[in-house]
């Protein structure tokens, strides 16, 4: 049940990590962020192209560059991830203490 979680926010992680250098050195290209990150350039096209559906970024003939909607995203995510691990804190289910003998 957690792994799909799991796998959820380390797809989130790379997605945020195109992201930013597109924000930090637009326009960049599929294969720049494949070297620079260590991910194959399969997953740095498959997370352009989530970003892309989601108006982060557009294509451009240059590579890969902000959108007007980037701005607004980035000063929302962290009050969003904020609110996201006050909901899985509130999720833990202590362990009973063991009985002492």
């Amino acid at each position: 049940m957690i792994d799909r979680l799991e796998k959820e926010v380390d797809m989130l992680e790379r997605h945020l990590e195109v992201l930013r250098m597109v924000i930090e050195n637009e326009p960049i290209g599929i294969v720049k962020m494949s070297n620079e990150t260590g991910y194959p350039h399969h997953k740095v096209r498959y997370s352009l192209r989530v970003l892309e559906e989601e108006n982060l970024i557009e294509p451009s003939s240059q590579g890969a560059i902000t959108t007007d909607h980037t701005h607004e995203f980035v000063e929302e995510l962290d009050e969003k991830v904020d609110e996201t691990v006050q909901k899985l804190q509130s999720m833990k289910i202590e362990a009973p203490a063991e009985a002492e003998n």
